[in-house]
């Protein structure tokens, strides 16, 4: 009724013709595409049904794959790769980069002495002794050394308690609400996280440069001519890169690690957590059974071909055209479930050739992929004629471009 009083209106006024032969038209019909089908689901890397497991596909944060335990478990040791990072995000060091100096305190040489008398690990120094930061995380990372994370924590925040709140405080920021610390160390009952945050610390740990060469290292020497080795160096063969190694009555057997996978001559990377693992034997076939099947499930996939149609353009005058991949976009990828495409079409009336009317984003396990759209073909004006002979939706586009 608005429409029709909207031509009498302008009919009664003159403007009949400047509206219709001038005006804005209404705009083409969008009509997105059936999802394609392309990638087929290939399946997830085998992880352990029991203990705690999860793994991380490089670039996403969303788990590839879980099994076991959900909720969260003591974590031993790798509670020094979270010491690591917090510390690092307060004070930062680039990958080869000694860092700050370091004074060892008397409490920290108290700690020392206190770890030895308990048989935990501990790499030795003494009150007064000076350390590099870079030689105090190649000491807790690369040999576990407990008085390390200790007199790490203290160094960066002044006490372990300031420590632990600022630990809070990151692991909430990055969103691994699953997981607590009572302590720098791990070897607390109290220090419990799940499998998928531990995943999510591992895919993080790697990505700083400065944790990323150290754990690259086979060994280091440190202050003092000490010498410590990377005891967290496992299945190296497999293509395993051990993050942390530990084993505590409460956790088990537990390893953060990377895991690079190549097919084909492509590389991908995974990063894991494998916690509460009962011996060493079983996490030996764990890791096994996670790189072959890695290997089998890993496929180069197809997301997006170059002029592959997402949305269709129909004009009110009969004009098609479509909005099309501007470029192609494949990837190594496990599928584990159909991809999950989300077009932006554009509104439009016209357009040339060629010009972008939208987007494509594509929703994988490796994360988010966006491809801009383009027509494919030109969508013109329909001519006077068409305009003088379909008033209602020529005036309709009129009133709605004046609202």
């Amino acid at each position: 009724m608005v429409i029709i009083v909207g031509v009498f209106v302008i009919l009664g006024l003159g403007l009949y013709g400047p509206a219709t032969l001038v005006g804005p038209l209404p705009p083409a019909t969008a009509s997105v595409a059936d999802a394609p089908t392309e990638a087929a689901v290939t399946g997830a890397p085998t992880v352990p049904a029991t203990g705690a497991s999860a793994v991380v596909a490089d670039g996403s944060s969303s788990v590839l794959a879980s099994g076991g335990i959900t909720d969260p478990v003591p974590i031993g040791g790798a509670a020094k790769i979270i010491t690591a990072l917090v510390v690092l995000d307060a004070k930062p060091m680039k990958a080869g980069e000694q860092g700050a100096t370091i004074t060892v305190s008397a409490e920290d040489y108290a700690g020392y002495v206190r770890y030895i008398s308990e048989s935990a690990r501990a790499v030795s120094f003494i009150t007064g002794e000076t350390w590099t930061q870079r030689e105090m995380l190649q000491a807790m990372l690369l040999g576990s050394s407990n008085n390390h994370a200790d007199a790490l924590a203290r160094w960066a925040f002044g006490s372990t308690d300031a420590y632990l709140a600022a630990a809070t405080t990151w692991l909430s920021g990055h969103g691994l609400t699953g997981t607590t610390l009572v302590d720098a160390t791990g070897l607390s009952e109290g220090d419990v996280g799940t499998a998928t945050d531990l995943a999510k610390i591992s895919a993080l740990a790697f990505a700083d440069p400065a944790v990323a060469e150290i754990m690259a290292q086979p060994n280091a020497r440190l202050t003092g001519n000490r010498s410590v080795d990377n005891l967290a160096a496992y299945h190296a063969e497999e293509g395993y890169t051990g993050l942390s190694r530990s084993y505590t009555d409460q956790a088990g057997v537990c390893f953060l690690f990377s895991l690079a996978v190549t097919v084909s001559g492509n590389t991908v990377t995974l990063y894991g957590a494998f916690l509460r693992e009962p011996d060493w034997t079983t996490l030996d076939d764990d890791l096994t059974a996670l790189a072959t099947s890695a290997t089998a499930t890993l496929k180069p996939t197809d997301i997006v071909t170059e002029g592959q149609n997402f949305v269709t353009y129909t004009t009110p005058w009969g004009e098609v055209a479509h909005g099309v991949a501007m470029t192609t976009e494949n990837r190594m990828l496990w599928v584990t479930s159909p991809l999950s495409y989300t077009v932006d079409a554009k509104t439009l009336s016209t357009g040339a050739k060629g010009e972008q009317v939208g987007s494509v984003t594509v929703t994988t396990p490796d994360g988010d992929v966006t491809v801009l759209l383009q027509l494919d073909q030109r969508i013109g004006d329909p001519g006077p004629f068409w305009r003088l002979s379909n008033p209602v939706p020529v005036i309709s586009a009129f009133i709605d471009s004046r609202k």
